[in-house]
């Protein structure tokens, strides 16, 4: 009895300690390199790739800071339009809305922490991309560059 007992409390508590984790240390991020070609030459970054639901449903919530060459790469799976938000997000940021061929389609720029109006792609994408508010002006990134990575081309 005492086993049986000692089993269920210690099964209880892991899973009391598994609820109260942080959702983001329960998503798992593969990280690749990505380039943007623009007229000032390419700019590149390491991001990390959202492609399942849990993924793209955290994306870069509660960070505190991002570096300054990194950013999340959402993975849509199809071409559609999609609407971003900034909910439990802290830092600002650059969103560039990109099409299955990897052409930059729209730009939303210095999307406001914990600001939950949706930030319409305007059209088909398959792809958005966040960067630090302020990259996309600094990089001088602009519609129309091609965006490459690994990611971006590949079929799923």
């Amino acid at each position: 009895m005492f086993e049986y007992v000692l089993k269920f409390t210690s099964a209880l508590l892991a899973l009391f300690l598994f609820s109260v984790m942080p959702s983001s240390a329960q998503v798992k991020f593969p990280t690749e390199q990505l380039t943007i070609q623009t007229a000032s030459g390419p700019q590149v970054f390491t991001v990390e790739i959202a492609v399942d639901g849990a993924q793209r449903q955290q994306g870069l919530m509660f960070r505190e800071k991002m570096a300054a060459d990194a950013g999340m790469l959402f993975d849509f799976g199809s071409s559609r339009e999609v609407a971003m938000w900034m909910k439990n997000t802290l830092i600002p940021l650059d969103m560039l809305f990109i099409d299955d061929k990897g052409i930059v389609r729209k730009i939303h720029e210095g999307a406001k922490p914990h600001d939950e109006t949706p930030l319409s792609s305007g059209g088909p994408v398959k792809y958005v991309l966040e960067l630090n508010g302020g990259a996309v002006r600094a990089r001088n990134i602009a519609v129309g560059n091609k965006v490459l990575s690994p990611q971006i081309g590949k079929a799923r």
